[in-house]
């Protein structure tokens, strides 16, 4: 087992959703995580602080990536307009492994508890960060707010369809999280 071998992060993230989706998230443990992946123990844990933590690999840069493009969406963006900008630069990060672990990441957490709850902590952390966003752009709090979270909703309606659909099919994430919005959009004019 070479000691420094590169993507050892990525292959954990890879070994623990495939272990949580064939046996369980209770009785997948670090040891097996780690051995699927080829690393040792040690190496799980200075990438990650718990199995737990493999659900929000990424989360940082998500966030981040999201705040950054409402940031630079045009001075003259609607809050909406300024989350789909958001939505695009973070959508531009995701690759192949990131539609081929949808599916499984997503029956991984339906069977367990606890991920379900830590999946809603990434969700409200994306929301915050995207909410702290708009804020600095001047939008209103409740406005920032209730655009955040459409953000939210779409992203993970994007990428669901994104990664439950054609692989083959040349659509990116983009497209997928985008129309999601758009659906958001005119479903809020219903709620009058």
């Amino acid at each position: 087992m070479a000691r420094w071998q590169p993507g050892a992060r990525e292959r954990l993230v890879v070994a623990a959703v495939d272990l949580f989706s064939e046996q369980g998230y209770d009785t997948t443990t670090v040891a097996q995580i780690a051995q699927l992946a080829g690393v040792t123990r040690s190496t799980f844990f200075r990438h990650f602080s718990d199995k737990r933590e493999v659900l929000v690999a990424g989360q940082g840069a998500l966030s981040r990536l999201l705040a950054e493009g409402i940031a630079e969406a045009p001075a003259s963006a609607s809050p909406l307009d300024a989350v789909a900008v958001g939505l695009e630069r973070a959508s531009s990060e995701m690759g192949a492994m990131n539609r081929e672990l949808g599916p499984r990441l997503k029956a991984a957490v339906a069977a367990s508890t606890e991920l379900q709850e830590r999946d809603a902590l990434k969700s409200v952390g994306l929301a915050a960060a995207m909410t702290a966003a708009l804020l600095a752009r001047g939008v209103p709090d409740p406005t920032a707010q209730l655009a955040a979270e459409m953000g939210v909703l779409a992203f993970k309606h994007g990428y669901a369809r994104w990664s439950e659909g054609d692989p083959d099919e040349n659509v990116g994430l983009a497209h997928h999280a985008l129309g999601a919005l758009d659906e958001l959009r005119a479903a809020t004019l219903s709620l009058d």
